[in-house]
């Protein structure tokens, strides 16, 4: 089994697929028995080998659907399995809404939390930080439930987990009242604007992306996602150019080129919220589908000078990238998120599907970024060493200790989880 760009075929030779919480909580409990290993398998959008295993994988997709909403508390219990674009309509239905959306609705709900997936915004956290409870099935085989109001600890550690504490069976996450919004897209925004104005551009809307080729003295475009009052008849007027780049009059395509017909309306029409935080429609094929991903999370702060570390490149990086995104997630206190504690800005490439070209890159964009101290996306490509990821989370150390504590015989670990949180003998490594 290969995973959904195809440049990674999993170890596992088996997946099971239990139809009921009580036989996966069997299944758990007989690989913990045996001394095997088990991690759970979602929609497979990971590009490296946080979700594999040298056991086996569980499918959840067989698993009753759940979809539980508390109007007064302004939560919603889901299925780990369901994905965000089967959730959305229903949702909106209600009357509610997520206060943000990945690029793709085509993730899974517990795969998308666990690896801190995000949107964009200046003001707004990443889709884990609206997890407020988790249901999981432990190493022992039973059924446990963390809740923030009981234990806001442990949840703020047990979130961003990469697969290490549990096979994860629903997430209740925190909804606001449904909203309508708008995007419009800009095109060629000079550099220098970019430099000298990111703050105020980045902050224009509810969530705006940068997209560039690293071709020309230009950012390609700009997509600006604002909310419209919810009230008949409403719009937001925008400005029909923003610092140099002037808005585009027909739809466009993230990478240049191609057709638009696979992205979420723009041109100011006025939508759903769920129809227009994405980048990309469920019913189409995402991104451009034969690529490699990586991303990397530096102090909004910096992100001017970031971007001025890697536009120095842009001969370079012209002939490996399709495109990269620049993008604006708000801090948050979860352990692993790499916006943990640090307003940021993340860059994301994706290259061409060229893994022994985009390698040698990768490592130079790394270096360049790295007086920033770049964190790197948890499901993306990256080789920037494992005990200097572990030393930029201050509290990686305690994520191991919870690690032990829920899964003390290690049936959820991998290498991945080995290298990177307990370091090469497997014993928690100190932060830096």
């Amino acid at each position: 089994m290969r995973n959904w760009a195809g440049n990674l075929t999993y170890q596992a030779t088996t997946v099971l697929e239990p139809t009921s919480i009580d036989e996966l909580q069997a299944t758990v409990a007989d690989v913990a028995r045996n001394g095997g290993r088990i991690r759970a398998i979602g929609t497979r959008h990971s590009f490296n080998a946080v979700a594999d295993t040298d056991g086996d994988l569980v499918s959840l997709a067989r698993l009753p659907r759940r979809f539980d909403l508390d109007p007064e508390a302004q939560t919603v219990t889901v299925d780990a399995a369901a994905r965000f674009g089967d959730l959305v309509g229903p949702l909106d239905e209600t009357g509610f809404a997520f206060h943000t959306m990945a690029s793709l609705p085509h993730i899974s709900v517990a795969g998308a939390v666990a690896t801190a997936t995000h949107g964009s915004g200046v003001t707004r956290p990443n889709l884990s930080a609206a997890v407020v409870g988790l249901e999981l099935v432990t190493g022992d085989g039973e059924l446990r439930r963390l809740d923030r109001r009981e234990d806001p600890d442990t949840v703020d550690g047990a979130v961003v987990a990469l697969g290490a504490l549990g096979i994860v069976t629903a997430v209740t996450l925190a909804v606001e009242p449904a909203y309508a919004m708008r995007q419009d897209v800009y095109d060629d925004l000079p550099v220098a604007a970019f430099h000298e104005r990111f703050d105020e551009i980045a902050g224009m809307a509810e969530s705006v992306s940068f997209f560039t080729g690293w071709r020309g003295s230009t950012i390609d475009q700009v997509w600006v996602k604002s909310r419209v009052e919810p009230r008949a008849g409403a719009s937001l007027e925008l400005p029909d150019e923003v610092h140099g780049a002037v808005r585009s009059t027909v739809e466009r395509h993230p990478i240049r080129g191609l057709d638009p017909v696979a992205a979420t309306p723009q041109l100011g029409a006025v939508g759903r919220w769920y129809e227009r935080l994405p980048h990309f429609r469920l019913d189409h094929t995402p991104s451009s589908g034969d690529e490699l991903q990586a991303e990397l999370f530096v102090d909004r702060r910096h992100a001017a000078d970031a971007f001025l570390a890697l536009d120095r490149m842009r001969n370079d990086l012209a002939p490996l990238v399709q495109v990269s995104e620049i993008r604006t997630i708000a801090a948050d206190g979860l352990w692993l998120s790499p916006a943990y504690r640090r307003d940021s800005v993340a860059f994301h490439f994706t290259w061409t599907a060229d893994a022994d070209a985009v390698a040698p890159m990768l490592r130079r964009v790394e270096a360049a970024l790295d007086p920033f101290e770049p964190r790197p996306h948890w499901g993306k490509l990256s080789s920037i060493p494992a005990e200097v990821v572990r030393g930029r989370y201050e509290r990686s150390a305690d994520f191991a200790s919870l690690t032990e504590r829920l899964d003390p015989a290690g049936v959820f670990r991998n290498e991945f989880v080995e290298r990177v949180i307990f370091g090469a003998d497997g014993s928690p490594a100190p932060t830096a």
